[in-house]
């Protein structure tokens, strides 16, 4: 049997059950969504095909093999997934190199440049930058995407560890876990002299592998198999710790990152990813 989940803030009843017609599949409510159970599998192309026809709709694909009660441990990206902001972005618009620190931060999420040296390139350009602009942007221009907070009450609620990683700061995973009583964390330590950003990184950069090694090391520690856990991302720094992942969600993402991800919310908020976990 083939389950396709349907959400998001324009699908009606009317719109659910004309999907359903038209893939011949039994209709039934679930939350704010509607899950459709069909016989016969669905081929990409089918599904490449319902997407574009109502795009307004997030229609998913539960993966044949994934099973939700099995789940025990929930990985999202930060940057523009938690959060609503890329934090390196708005460090750079106090200090006039909001364009380029951001033209640099598009490319590298396209995959179009490595993560790692682009890094270097941005974190070189915030040299100077006062230590208590993070502060300010913690406070006034950073919050959690819509749905992120009813995503982590439930999943307290029903006992999953919860971790945040990030290619951005330190500064703002930690006060995010203290917040929100987060279980990990993993990102950059921006090196701070005098209260001023020196331009340069503490230790090794988080990227790309250092995400997928950060999945797989929390699976070690609490004795799962990378199968029981989820990854949220957005960017191509992200897929291979989505690859490793049971099921992988793209979050608002990038082309690529939908490409490749088992689930693409693109019209839903945070909590949207709650319908593949129970």
């Amino acid at each position: 049997m083939s389950t396709l989940i349907l959400q998001g803030p324009q699908l009606t009843l009317d719109l659910a059950n004309q999907i359903a017609q038209q893939t011949h599949t039994e209709l039934h409510p679930q939350g704010q969504g509607y899950r459709l159970y069909g016989r016969q599998p669905f081929s990409p192309q089918t599904l490449a095909r319902l997407r574009s026809t109502y795009e307004g709709v997030d229609i998913n694909l539960l993966p044949e093999g994934y099973h939700p009660e099995q789940v025990r441990l929930l990985v999202t990206d930060m940057d523009s997934t938690f959060i609503n902001i890329e934090c390196i972005n708005e460090i750079a618009a106090f200090f006039g190199k909001e364009t380029q620190v951001s033209r640099i931060t598009a490319a590298a999420m396209r995959g179009e440049i490595n993560f790692e040296t682009s890094l270097i390139q941005r974190v070189a350009l915030l040299r100077g930058v006062p230590a208590n602009v993070l502060a300010e942007i913690y406070e006034k221009r950073l919050a959690v995407n819509p749905g992120g907070e009813a995503l982590l009450a439930t999943l307290r609620q029903r006992g999953l560890k919860i971790a945040l990683v990030s290619g951005g700061f330190t500064y703002f995973t930690e006060r995010l876990k203290q917040e929100y009583n987060l279980d990990y964390t993993l990102a950059n330590q921006l090196e701070i002299k005098n209260n001023r950003l020196t331009g340069t990184v503490v230790g090794s950069i988080v990227g790309a592998t250092a995400k997928a090694r950060f999945l797989q090391r929390l699976c070690k520690e609490l004795d799962i198999e990378t199968r029981q856990t989820v990854a949220i991302g957005d960017g191509a720094n992200d897929l291979e710790m989505l690859r490793v992942a049971g099921l992988s969600v793209a979050y608002h993402a990038k082309p690529k990152v939908q490409a490749e991800a088992h689930v693409a919310l693109n019209h839903s908020a945070l909590d949207g990813v709650l319908p593949f976990l129970f």
